[in-house]
């Protein structure tokens, strides 16, 4: 079995991030982290596009657009649904991240899960503040990281299709279908 130690080298790369309006002191911080990340990592300024949407509910279409749209490595989804006195923090967290999943599966491109649920104010500030969680970060890392691993996937395909003993992905699909 091979193991491959990946560094997180982001030169080249295209990234499209969607960043909701709502909840704007905790979805700057979030979107400013991520995007001193991806630049600390080699991704330079202008192949990262940033996109605002009005709330969390509106981030998985946008997402699967960028995503469907071939000029983007990855998709990173910031947003915070903060609980309040109603059921509607478990409508929108239930749809955001079932969207967000929903539209990688479609798309077979990375689009990360930044979106912060949280119960309190004071919880989202703290998870996106960079001295701390620095969760707008860590979903920069994590957008580097499974850029990495798809290209290795590509790789595979690549393999398997030159006549390689691995079975093709649509033969493989077919038998689990």
């Amino acid at each position: 079995m091979k193991y491959r130690k990946m560094g997180l080298s982001a030169v080249g790369f295209r990234i499209g991030i969607v960043a909701a309006k709502f909840n704007q002191q905790v979805t700057n911080k979030l979107l400013n982290a991520c995007v001193e990340t991806l630049a600390a990592h080699g991704v330079r300024k202008e192949r990262i596009q940033v996109l605002r949407v009005p709330g969390a509910f509106e981030i998985p279409l946008v997402a699967r657009a960028m995503a469907k749209s071939g000029r983007f490595d990855a998709v990173i989804c910031l947003g915070a649904v903060i609980r309040g006195d109603t059921p509607h923090f478990e409508y929108i967290s239930a749809e955001v991240s079932r969207g967000i999943g929903q539209a990688a599966l479609d798309t077979e491109i990375p689009i990360i899960f930044g979106v912060l649920t949280t119960e309190t104010v004071a919880q989202a500030v703290e998870r996106a503040d960079p001295k701390q969680f620095n969760r707008g970060g860590e979903a920069a890392k994590s957008a580097i990281e499974m850029v990495m691993v798809m290209k290795q996937v590509d790789r595979i395909r690549q393999k398997s299709d030159a006549g390689t003993s691995v079975a093709p992905r649509t033969a493989v699909r077919r038998l689990t279908s």
